[in-house]
């Protein structure tokens, strides 16, 4: 796919070769910031709302608040009677164990109901699941975390025994994976997908029925729910979270395949939250100066404006989770105008911000580098400053540079400042585009 080279030359600009003798010139210190995180959904931020919009706010909060405190009642009366045992099967890294490429016959196999019993023992009451688990594990004992594990900033892994941490979440494809796991499970057991009590399936509408819990009154999605609080409360397209459920919430509603077995009414309140999905998508694309261009890794969720999450993932606009939102609006069958024009404008903006005559190294003694290589590109920076358009960069001690360079050797390795992925999903959008220009002739 060819990207005409109208993005960004960063050679020179941002002080490439400071300390890795590339012969260019040394650069001033390029920290422009600090993190600023994103707030949780409170009571009195509901209150700055619309005077109409605030009873279905407070609703939703104070719905979810009791969903928490079901969840952990369960697991504390669980506990009464002993100590918890360990979690032993959990870990941060490695395949996930629900692999959704099988052939359709697998799914009936004893190794695949393994898997499938794991998923369903360790459903939370309110219908989630934790994240970065092998499903391959023991099943669920009785007073076991739900989700016993979390990010360490070091790279490790924290048992979450008595913290409550990710208990129920669309992060790293948690939830959205055991659905689609479990849907096939059902569609290949003999009699599981007409049996409403079947395990397998009821677990699926529960968790169904989760999502839908989860979506914001505005169609959004925050990364954890029951809501954690902090950056957790976000609409989270980062790692393609959003976008993960809108598409699993477009099968349900399609009753097809591997989805067949969904009730008509599951089916139409799937279709009702995957278009109030596409409408806050289409709502929080960014301006600037009067003109559409991507989507920052989170949004406000009750403002939709821009927000930062974790220290090293500042406000910016982003190239990654852009080609992704591209890629699932481009695939709505009849887009509406405001759809097209916010395609557009995205593929038109990861156009503009394409990145070349550099090149991100591989990870050496010394970690990765952006080092000066002409001719090559185009590439995309993850992050770009939604003033400037320049490619920005986070680190550990919520300092923002503009030279990723300058980042500590943990987070230049540790994160994916740059990449080729929008590439795809602009070749995707020269063949969309080129469809719609051949049906209006």
């Amino acid at each position: 796919m060819q990207v005409k080279k109208m993005g960004i030359a960063v050679a020179l600009g941002l002080g490439l070769g400071l300390g890795l003798g590339l012969g260019l010139p040394a650069a001033q210190a390029t920290v422009i910031g600090t993190m600023t995180r994103a707030q949780p959904v409170t009571e009195a931020r509901i209150d700055t709302l619309a005077a109409t919009e605030r009873a279905t706010w407070r609703d939703y909060l104070a719905r979810s608040r009791a969903l928490m405190e079901r969840d952990k009642a369960a697991l504390a009366a669980e506990r009464k009677s002993g100590a918890a045992p360990a979690e032993e099967q959990a870990r941060l890294h490695g395949d996930s164990g629900m692999p959704l490429k099988q052939p359709p016959a697998w799914y009936a196999s004893p190794e695949a109901r393994h898997v499938a019993d794991n998923i369903v023992s360790f459903q939370t009451p309110a219908g989630g699941w934790g994240k970065n688990v092998n499903r391959t594990g023991h099943l669920r004992r009785k007073g076991e975390h739900y989700a016993p594990i979390d990010d360490d900033p070091s790279g490790g892994v924290i048992l979450a025994a008595k913290g409550w941490n990710y208990v129920g979440t669309i992060d790293n494809d948690a939830t959205t994976t055991e659905l689609a796991f479990l849907a096939r499970v059902v569609t290949a057991v003999p009699g599981a997908a007409g049996d409403a009590g079947n395990p397998y399936r009821k677990a699926f509408d529960r968790g169904v029925n989760y999502l839908l819990d989860a979506q914001y009154p505005n169609g959004g999605f925050p990364q954890v729910y029951p809501l954690q609080g902090g950056y957790h409360d976000a609409v989270t397209y980062n790692d393609n979270a959003f976008a993960q459920v809108a598409d699993l919430l477009a099968a349900v509603a399609a009753r097809q395949g591997d989805y067949a077995f969904v009730a008509p009414e599951l089916a139409a309140r799937a279709r009702a939250a995957h278009e109030r999905a596409i409408r806050v998508l289409v709502a929080s694309q960014i301006r600037v100066n009067g003109q559409l261009t991507g989507w920052c890794q989170q949004h406000d969720a009750l403002t939709l404006a821009p927000v930062g999450a974790r220290n090293f993932e500042p406000v910016a606009l982003s190239s990654s989770e852009t080609s992704r939102l591209l890629t699932l609006l481009m695939r709505l069958p009849q887009p509406s105008p405001d759809i097209v024009a916010a395609i557009d404008a995205g593929a038109a903006w990861l156009k503009r911000v394409a990145v070349y005559d550099v090149a991100w190294t591989a990870k050496g003694e010394n970690g990765r580098f952006l080092e000066a290589r002409p001719g090559a590109g185009p590439m995309w920076a993850r992050m770009y400053d939604i003033g400037t358009m320049k490619p920005i960069f986070g680190d550990r001690d919520g300092t923002i540079h503009t030279d990723v360079n300058e980042l500590s050797k943990e987070r230049r390795d540790g994160y994916g400042w740059y990449g080729t992925g929008p590439a795809s999903a602009l070749a995707a959008y020269a063949k969309w585009a080129e469809k719609r220009t051949a049906a209006s002739r």
